[in-house]
């Protein structure tokens, strides 16, 4: 007999029980929800066979790992119903991923958005048949047999080969898939799916290998769950920040220059009020800000870990024989900055914030708009503190990034994320600040979720992980506790004692990066920006020629009061302009007709509001500076 702990609950089952076996002791309902388990914290298939005591946990669809074993058997079912419509088909890869999952095929030739009714079709006649999902593996020589007349697959194989593990597949009926899994037991246990996209995508996200098609899809356990999120989508079409970027003049995104966005004159408005906003929340907060160099030398990466560890992201040039690289973080500069000069004591803790251009390599086929860039600007800072001020440091950040998440109207989810295979340092320095990072956040009444394994390679870290409007989640704020770098620049303070020590650091982001940001707020505001960072914030619209000179005086009282302002001058009727306006999503317009020039008033419309009616110059003031001042949303 073996002991199995099912959170707490501790249940006695013979030698060689499966999870799903267990799953089904204790009721058909959780057997039918169940995805996946963790057996002894790690994520594993539901046939996985016990032979010792063990902790479990059954995840169903509600749990973030099962919602992914989900979606990855509804991709594996994808790939069999395009098999039996589409034969001499090769496969490449087809994950789950944050939002539903996707197959990448080659097809003979290509199939387009029409076909997908006729995959979706068969996708439901696979379901109907509630066909077994069977795992089994195979040495790596059987492994390219089985795959033979499968180039990609073979490829994934070959990768294995030479470290002599057996290569896992899962057989479905007349399908077979290499998969390390894990699946759900049946494919009638998937219920509600909807093809969603067909792209075009790279082998391996690399130009220089061959285009596939990539096919997208979403799957839910209920019909009404499909289709809220099916309304959800259509939502996000519409304010997808690339299209508004486009339509609002915020930005563009051009081939000469893949990965770096171009910023035009209203995204700039956009940007610098934004960065503004940042400067004001850090200089209350106690921050210093610095500029380190964009370019430095390749000792200074091999030092800071980064040209072991991330090389390959990194753009790199010679320069009078000397490696040097393009900074992909601003870490390295702000120890520099700090071992430019002693310190003592009494100088922690020391906030010190950067608004760093920082350069990445992507694949071509990652990049995505203003969401996955090769160039950005990191609203970095670095806290240099001692042992003892973690805690009451760590809440100090977690305190300004609830201000500023506020001001735009997000909540949040935070993610511990806990020490890596590849980490650095001692693991005894790893728990103390693990364990520093849970308490700060339980001590502010705030839950939290972990994420094994997921820290950095220098220190464990908090995730912040944002809701917009639509529920849609959005990684942006990071805390990261850093015990490495300081060891590695040999960075000291002197302490009360008189003696040397080594502070302890802070990486951390609240915005996550400017660009990237405008991005997640232009979709969540659907492109209509608050008062506080619209570009233009008052479009002023006169009626006729006549009464450009009366809005004239209007600006320039607009202007003292410190408004972005403007009139439009052309020489079109006034329901043009005010669609115009509502199409900029300009948050006021004020219009200006013989009648507001006698009685010294403007018509006020608002952009959500609609019309306002007539009001005195003053009286619209005396609305609109505390919306503004006090950054209403």
């Amino acid at each position: 007999m073996i002991k199995v702990n099912l959170k707490g609950n501790e249940k006695e089952f013979e030698s060689g029980i499966s999870v799903a076996e267990i799953a089904k002791s204790i009721g058909m309902g959780l057997y039918k929800s169940a995805c996946a388990a963790k057996v002894n914290g790690t994520v594993c298939d539901l046939r996985t066979v016990l032979t010792e005591d063990a902790d479990v946990e059954i995840l169903t669809f509600d749990d973030k790992d099962g919602k992914r074993a989900y979606w990855h058997t509804a991709s594996q079912i994808m790939a069999q119903a395009v098999c039996r419509l589409f034969p001499g088909t090769k496969f490449a890869i087809g994950p789950a991923v944050d939002n539903g999952f996707y197959y990448d095929f080659d097809f003979e030739t290509q199939v387009s958005a029409d076909d997908l009714e006729k995959i979706e079709a068969e996708i439901k006649k696979i379901i109907k048949e509630d066909i077994e999902l069977e795992r089994f593996e195979l040495p790596a020589e059987e492994a390219k047999q089985l795959m033979e007349g499968q180039p990609y697959k073979q490829e994934l194989v070959e990768e294995h080969a030479g470290e002599g593990e057996k290569i896992s597949f899962y057989k479905q009926g007349d399908f077979t898939d290499l998969c390390a899994g894990p699946h759900l037991m049946r494919t009638g246990f998937v219920k509600a799916v909807k093809l969603t996209a067909i792209t075009g995508a790279y082998w391996r996200g690399d130009a220089k290998n061959k285009m596939l098609q990539r096919i997208y899809g979403i799957a839910f356990p209920k019909q009404a769950a499909l289709d809220e999120y099916l309304t959800m989508l259509e939502e996000a079409k519409k304010r997808d920040h690339r299209k508004l970027g486009r339509d609002l003049g915020l930005f563009m995104l051009r081939d000469e220059g893949p990965g770096f966005p171009f910023f035009l004159p209203k995204g700039m408005v956009l940007r610098n009020t934004l960065i503004d906003y940042w400067r004001e929340v850090h200089k209350r907060y106690g921050y210093v800000e610095i500029s380190t160099p964009m370019m430095m030398n390749r000792a200074l990466w091999e030092r800071s870990g980064h040209w072991g560890h991330y090389k390959d992201n990194m753009y790199t040039t010679v320069i009078d024989d000397v490696d040097f690289a393009i900074k992909p973080m601003n870490c390295p500069g702000g120890m520099l900055v700090y071992a430019s000069e002693p310190h003592s004591y009494r100088d922690l803790p020391m906030r010190v914030g950067e608004l760093g251009l920082v350069h990445r390599h992507e694949l071509s086929g990652a990049l995505h708009g203003l969401f996955r860039v090769r160039c950005f600007t990191q609203d970095d800072a670095h806290i240099f503190m001692t042992w003892d001020q973690m805690k009451d440091e760590i809440k100090n950040v977690v305190k300004l990034f609830d201000e500023v998440y506020s001001v735009f109207g997000l909540t949040y989810q935070i993610e511990v994320s806990t020490m890596p295979e590849d980490h650095m340092g001692d693991e005894k320095d790893w728990e103390f600040a693990t364990e520093t990072l849970k308490q700060a956040v339980e001590e502010m009444g705030k839950d939290y979720i972990i994420n094994e394994g997921d820290g950095a390679f220098y220190g464990p870290k908090l995730d912040f992980h944002l809701a917009d409007s639509l529920g849609r989640t959005w990684q942006c704020g990071t805390i990261q506790l850093d015990m490495q770098l300081p060891e590695c620049f040999e960075l000291e303070y002197t302490g009360e004692d008189g003696l040397k020590h080594r502070p302890v650091m802070i990486h951390r982001v609240v915005l996550g990066s400017i660009e990237r940001f405008i991005g997640v707020i232009t979709e969540h505001f659907a492109g209509a920006f608050p008062l506080w960072l619209a570009p233009v914030q008052i479009k002023l619209l006169p009626i006729a020629d006549r009464h450009i000179p009366y809005l004239e005086e209007i600006k320039e009282k607009l202007d003292a009061a410190g408004f972005r302002c403007e009139i439009d001058r052309r020489s079109e009727k006034i329901g043009y302009k005010i669609r115009e306006a509502q199409m900029q999503k300009v948050p006021y317009m004020l219009v200006c007709g013989d009648r507001d020039i006698e009685n010294n008033t403007v018509a006020v419309r608002k952009y959500r509001g609609g019309d306002m009616g007539a009001m005195t110059l003053d009286a619209f003031l005396e609305m609109a500076i505390p919306e503004r001042d006090k950054k209403s949303i």
